[in-house]
């Protein structure tokens, strides 16, 4: 495994931070598991975690402001840092940036034992939620989060939380799960009213 500090990396129009590798998920289909690095990056893998000094001077250095869209997405559940990642987000937002989304699994008030979605207000556009599967079994099997079977239900209730606080709110899914799945994904997303959003599986 080979480590590096690179907090922030290009994706396209976008500017990804990368603040932890801490993730209480092993999802099977995690690009990490088969690189250090992913678009262009050397390695995503974190010397140590940034501080929110360190996270704003990287954004500086990128020129962040010239972005589409911050998200808050690295080899890691970036809510493992919720309070590093509110208080750059803030950051951004006091200096007119750009939109600011967080790729999350949905889990952070069980990392941290209490409600975190109203964290989010007023910092936070939107929040897309790895959906994964559409039925609890599945889930399970392809996710494999440490909090076990609450997790499922915990996933859900962040992403209905969050639409109290956050503009936009998406469930994603990756579209090697079948179309079984994918059907399930949908109609979970509809009783929720939650948008669904299919992505490609980049290996």
């Amino acid at each position: 495994m080979k480590k590096a500090m690179t907090i922030v990396y290009e994706v396209g129009e976008n500017l990804y931070v990368n603040l932890t590798n801490k993730c209480p998920c092993s999802c099977t289909f995690c690009i990490r598991q088969n690189a250090d690095g992913a678009y262009g990056s050397d390695s995503l893998w974190l010397e140590h975690e940034p501080s929110a000094e360190e996270v704003i001077d990287a954004l500086e250095k990128a020129d962040y402001k010239k972005y589409r869209e911050i998200v808050y997405c690295g080899y890691g559940e970036p809510t493992e840092r919720i309070e590093v990642l509110t208080e750059t987000a803030k950051f951004i937002k006091e200096n007119n940036g750009p939109a600011v989304r967080v790729n999350t699994n949905g889990l952070s008030d069980l990392i941290h034992k209490k409600p975190t979605a109203h964290l989010f207000e007023g910092v936070v556009d939107t929040v897309s939620v790895s959906l994964n599967a559409g039925t609890k079994e599945e889930y399970l099997k392809v996710t494999r989060p440490s909090f076990g079977d609450e997790s499922y239900e915990a996933m859900q209730k962040f992403a209905v939380e969050c639409k109290k606080y956050v503009k936009n709110v998406v469930f994603s899914v990756v579209d090697v799960i079948g179309e079984e799945q994918l059907k399930a994904s949908q109609e979970m997303a509809d009783r929720l009213g939650i948008t669904l959003r299919i992505r490609k599986y980049e290996s």
